[in-house]
């Protein structure tokens, strides 16, 4: 299947060096947080008991999303099953044929990412065999071609693939199995992050029973990219209580833009400033339910959860300038533990991203000298 044209965007995006630098600064910054036993302990009680679970293994594909303001990048977001790579592939090589499989460093590093989760979970010499890829009915996703894109790539490359619903994979405290053969590795691409919803049970069963590679996982995604965390991060007392250097706190302040839940604020005092505020509900994902507080009615405010809104301040998007239009713009880091395998930009018009502007998607990031 072919990946959708109109989701590729074929004007570059520019990036600066030093800006380039200063999110993987982050990136690398933020891996050695959630690996600190203390930083562990602190948000313990903040996340339920299946992020608790340490399977012993990290997250492919990791997403990692900023906007580049005046001052430098400020991170967005942190997807645990970001989607686009593919995308990026093809924006990045734009001459690369339809009918072939993407190939070259970034797909040796992005299958070697794979390689590496499986062998940290099994701790084994044995080869990853068997690959399912799991998402909500897959099939009308939007990304899609990418899996099917990515299952193909998995199969050239000597790894029985599929994709599938939760609901059609065999699961118990001994494993997961299609048709009665057994799977190494769930690549989930499922937006269930918990593993809350009923056609997960079998799945959460089979993880805790660590009978299975989930990647990625609630244990991840309960580290950082629960919106949440941001909060925590942007509390100069609580993270002055971390065993953190004075430069990775420095990073944080730099690059976190300040975040705070709703239930943590003055609503009296918060609607007076609204217009330079960002209210994100914490339980979504990819910009949805996301409100400008310059647009906001006072109705809709007070209607917010206020233990289920994250209040940011907002940072604009850059623009990429075109012969026909100008585009808003945020960057995306593909990231495996604290390595960068990966940079897109995505191209769009609106107030969040999407793959339906004309003209944009994922693009190249063209990195210039500062």
């Amino acid at each position: 299947m072919e990946l959708n044209q109109d989701a590729i965007s074929f004007h570059p995006a520019h990036l600066p060096r030093r800006a380039a630098h200063s999110m993987l600064r982050l990136v690398r910054s933020l891996f050695h947080l959630q690996q600190l036993p203390e930083y562990r302990a602190r948000i313990r009680a903040d996340i339920p008991e299946v992020a608790r679970f340490d399977p012993g293994h990290d997250a492919v594909m990791m997403g990692y999303d900023f906007h580049l303001g005046p001052d430098g990048p400020r991170l967005i977001e942190v997807n645990t099953n970001a989607g686009g790579a593919m995308y990026a592939y093809r924006a990045a090589f734009p001459d690369h044929p339809d009918n072939s499989l993407p190939g070259g460093r970034f797909i040796e590093r992005f299958l070697a990412t794979f390689h590496e989760e499986w062998r940290r979970f099994a701790m084994t010499t044995r080869p990853l065999q068997r690959i399912a890829i799991i998402d909500e009915t897959p099939a009308d996703q939007g990304l899609y071609p990418e899996m099917a894109t990515l299952c193909n790539l998995f199969q050239s490359n000597g790894i029985d693939c599929s994709i599938h619903d939760p609901g059609d994979l065999e699961t118990d405290t001994t494993g997961v199995r299609i048709n009665g053969e057994r799977i190494d590795l769930v690549y989930n691409r499922h937006c269930d992050f918990y593993l809350e919803q009923p056609d997960m049970a079998g799945l959460r069963a089979a993880y805790l029973a660590k009978t299975v590679c989930l990647s990625p996982n609630p244990f991840v995604y309960g580290l950082l990219a629960d919106k949440r965390r941001m909060a925590l991060w942007s509390d100069e007392e609580e993270m002055a209580g971390l065993p953190l250097s004075e430069k990775t706190t420095q990073i944080l302040r730099e690059t976190i833009p300040r975040s705070t839940l709703l239930a943590d604020l003055d609503p009296e005092e918060l609607w007076t400033r609204r217009k330079s505020l960002i209210f994100k509900p914490v339980s979504r994902f990819g910009g949805k339910g996301v409100l400008a507080g310059r647009s906001i009615s006072r109705k809709r405010f007070r209607e917010l959860d206020p233990a289920g809104t994250l209040v940011q301040d907002e940072v604009p998007p850059s623009l990429t300038e075109t012969a026909e239009e100008d585009f808003k713009t945020d960057f995306r880091l593909f990231v495996y533990r604290n390595h960068c395998i990966g940079i897109a930009a995505r191209l769009y018009r609106g107030q969040v991203t999407n793959l339906r502007t004309p003209g944009g998607g994922f693009a190249r990031v063209q990195i210039d000298a500062d």
